[in-house]
């Protein structure tokens, strides 16, 4: 036997679908096996390997062991003369196996090999070729200085920048999203270290193959597609402090105790480094608009008191009281914000039409609390509706100004709707077409084209694979999908590379999946589209849905002494407040005992169901299945409500 293919798997199921797919084509050409090590993954993953691939090797463990323990453990049980560990967010080319199988029966010398890997949108991933992480390449690359002189030979060590692509070189680190081993050679240094987690194992592993007298090359005579960041969040803390930790291991396991101490302090200061700038870029993104319009809200408002009260109400003299401005005004504007945010003014793209009807709100919600406040209270009311009218106007100029300065995620109008253009024959095509329209995507145009170079362009297509250029300037495509029953792998990536000047952005539909996968950034998990369409998931409605829950949880406690009389279980409706105002817990989720190979957004556990009208009927698994997909398609507060109200003596449950 050849090779053995290993992959573990972590709740990535239509990544590991797609890369399965490939890797049956890839193997028709070598004779090997494929295992799968499933790390107690929650999304369906089992069952789909045990469905759709009844020839991989499925390793299931109970608990998460981490990337080394599971790798070691089909590493173990495998025959192969070669060993490939492959992530499960790839995608390899038909010939990819058999080209690098003879490449390292042709170099005796070759311990590991690691091939050339593009993003989702057909970009070179530089981690393709890696250097050793000395404390110098670890420096440069720690704090950015080898992306300011990527082709640098003494900046770029980390990644070899100054080394041609695409030409055959020895390396000293392999990637782990594809790292080739002759086993003859890990029988002698050994597999995976378990003492790595996560990260770091593939360069220590890389690092011992030297050590041990053989080479690692890098062979960009095949390509991989590699969904960097889909498995992981790189730009998060915890990845930070979890990447770095693992360098200390590797620096304490293989480097003079000078040069760990060297490398274990700038990964120290690094580690800080880069956790303040993470922490400081979710700020940013998330809390820089709120300040920037409470701030201008708040300037706003002192104008204002400034002209009507020294103009009309105090002319002869005097001014608002301090506690107006020191609590009433940064009261109304935390009113006004927090009315912008639940009408999804701050989502992003941001809408200008969202943060009018955030004020319009807000000046609703101020006007009934000072209805409701004694007469020695209320303050100006015309202060408020100044307020009103200054917030209206200059909240959106503000997004004008910075729309007008290419900030991308100030939106002006409604989002338009994307235009697909899908690549496959007609079967192919007209399924994938189904899944777009049936999911949240909902297309403003999809065309098709015949995959053939030279095919005919007849009835529903609009061209063929040779006019894809044309077909994307003139009907202005934003997403080209791939149907890779009919375009191999190899096609694809090169098609990618082909029209990386056009811009749109690529996604692959797998044979036989209800999925569309695709990556527009190697920092991002990318789009998904799938049938299940989850509109409960979208942010609006998450915050909604806990907005619903907190305001009946503060109705429900204030009536308490009087519901308990009409619960069947008061003592449990008391606790169940609680738990809900805490978060543990929503008044309404999915009904129990769904089918779990459905795929639905993940709720916290509900007291109530959309069935719960119906508890003590004889409900049927399709019954339950289609009434958690109907809430999670069609999710709205008003939803809610009903039922809570449906069933409201059932609280306590």
């Amino acid at each position: 036997m050849k090779l053995s293919v290993v992959i573990v798997n972590y709740n990535v199921e239509h990544f590991l679908e797609q890369c399965l797919l490939s890797v049956r084509k890839a193997m028709q050409a070598v004779s090997g096996e494929v295992f799968v090590v499933d790390n107690n993954s929650i999304d369906g993953s089992v069952k789909m390997v045990k469905d759709k691939f009844p020839e991989v090797k499925l390793i299931v463990n109970r608990e998460n062991l981490g990337f080394s323990k599971a790798n070691n453990q089909a590493m173990k049980m495998a025959f192969g003369e070669y060993l490939l560990l492959l992530n499960p967010d790839t995608v390899v080319e038909d010939d990819t196996f058999s080209k690098v199988v003879a490449f390292m029966d042709s170099h005796p010398d070759a311990g590991g090999l690691g091939v050339k890997m593009v993003d989702g949108s057909g970009n070179f991933l530089p981690e393709s070729k890696r250097g050793l992480p000395t404390p110098e390449a670890a420096f440069y690359k720690m704090f950015g200085i080898s992306k300011i002189f990527p082709k640098s030979k003494r900046f770029s060590k980390y990644h070899l920048g100054y080394l041609d692509e695409d030409q055959i070189h020895e390396v000293e680190i392999l990637a782990g999203a594809f790292m080739l081993m002759r086993k003859s050679v890990l029988d002698k240094i050994g597999l995976l270290d378990e003492s790595f987690f996560m990260y770091g194992e593939d360069i220590d592993l890389s690092y011992r193959i030297i050590k041990a007298g053989y080479k690692n090359y890098y062979f960009p005579e095949t390509r991989i597609i590699h969904y960097k960041g889909e498995s992981t969040k790189k730009s998060s803390v915890n990845y930070v402090l979890v990447f770095y930790k693992a360098m200390v291991i590797f620096a304490r396991k293989h480097f003079t105790q000078k040069n760990v101490r060297l490398l274990t302090n700038l990964i120290n200061i690094a580690i800080y480094f880069r956790a303040f700038i993470a922490i400081l870029s979710r700020f940013f993104n998330q809390l820089i608009m709120p300040v920037a319009d409470g701030l201008l809200m708040f300037g706003g408002m002192m104008l204002i008191k400034e002209f009507w009260g020294r103009q009309l109400i105090y002319p002869e003299g005097g001014d608002y009281p301090q506690e107006y401005i020191h609590f009433v005004i940064p009261s109304y504007i935390v009113i006004w914000l927090a009315a912008i945010f639940f009408n999804g003014g701050y989502d992003k793209p941001l809408k200008i039409r969202k943060v009018i009807q955030g004020i319009l709100v807000g000046t609703i919600t101020i006007l009934v609390f000072y209805a409701l406040l004694p007469e020695q209270m209320r303050f100006s009311r015309a202060m408020i509706l100044l307020g009103t009218l200054w917030g209206v106007l200059a909240l959106p100029v503000l997004r004008l100004v910075l729309h007008w300065m290419g900030v991308d995620w100030i939106q002006l109008g409604e989002k338009k709707r994307k235009r697909f253009l899908i690549i496959g024959d007609d079967d192919e095509t007209g399924r994938v077409s189904s899944i777009l329209n049936e999911s949240y995507i909902k297309p403003e145009f999809v065309g098709l084209a015949n995959p053939l170079e030279d095919g005919e362009v007849k009835g529903n297509f609009i061209g063929n694979l040779t006019q894809v250029k044309d077909i994307i300037a003139i009907y202005k495509i934003d997403e080209v999908i791939f149907c890779s029953k009919n375009i191999n792998h190899q096609q694809i990536i090169d098609k990618m590379a082909d029209w990386q000047e056009t811009r749109v952005d690529y996604k692959i539909a797998p044979e036989d999946s209800l999925s569309i996968i695709g990556s527009n950034s190697i920092n991002t998990r990318g789009d998904l589209y799938t049938v299940d369409i989850n509109t409960i998931d979208k942010p609006a409605n998450r915050r909604n849905k806990r907005l619903i829950d907190m305001l009946v949880s503060i109705f429900v406690l204030g009536l308490a002494p009087l519901l308990i009389f009409f619960e069947k279980k008061p003592a449990r409706f008391v606790v169940n407040i609680f738990k809900v105002m805490a978060g543990r817990l929503s008044w309404v989720g999915y009904h129990a005992g769904q089918n779990q190979s459905i795929h639905l957004p993940k709720l916290k556990p509900g007291i109530l169901s959309p069935l719960s009208a119906l508890e003590g009927k004889n409900l049927t698994p399709e019954m339950i299945d289609k009434a958690n997909m109907l809430y999670a398609r069609d999710y709205s507060a008003v939803k809610d409500l009903n039922i809570i109200i449906r069933s409201f003596n059932k609280l306590g449950s």
